[in-house]
């Protein structure tokens, strides 16, 4: 029976959850997550954690925050004057937003805090600084 190598194209059923035990994401009720392993297109730990399954193999997968989404930053929170923001936009805390960077590039941000004359918004990603584990199970090396 063949194992997973990088480069081939996987499809598996996960459940991520943080050290709480949260869960945070599930394929649960979905089809697998189909990815080619070691190209970038799910986080380094869980490309690692993949490599020699085999299919049908279940395993728990620990991965630290810098195979992860890396430790938070704080140079990607903002403190943004409440005139920059459209007009018709309440802010409310918890509301996520586009912004668009001056290269073009358009990323996601949290409102942490709304204030008098301004709203401080968070860049990180939400997994940002967390370990995570993850259940995986491969259904099949495509």
């Amino acid at each position: 029976m063949s194992a997973v190598k990088n480069g081939d194209t996987v499809r598996v059923h996960y459940t991520g959850t943080l050290k709480n035990g949260e869960t945070f994401d599930s394929s649960d009720g979905r089809e697998p997550l189909e990815f080619q392993v070691g190209q970038g297109q799910v986080i380094p730990g869980f490309d690692k954690g993949l490599l020699d399954m085999t299919v049908g193999e279940k395993k728990s997968v620990e991965i630290p925050v810098k195979e992860a989404y890396g430790e938070r930053d704080e140079k990607l929170i903002w403190n943004v004057d409440k005139s920059q923001l459209p007009e018709d936009l309440e802010p409310q805390k918890g509301q996520m937003l586009q912004s668009v960077q001056e290269d073009g590039t358009r990323i996601e941000v949290k409102i942490t805090d709304v204030q008098d004359s301004k709203v401080i918004l968070d860049a990180n990603h939400p997994l940002a600084g967390e370990d995570l584990t993850f259940a995986i199970e491969l259904m099949e090396i495509v």
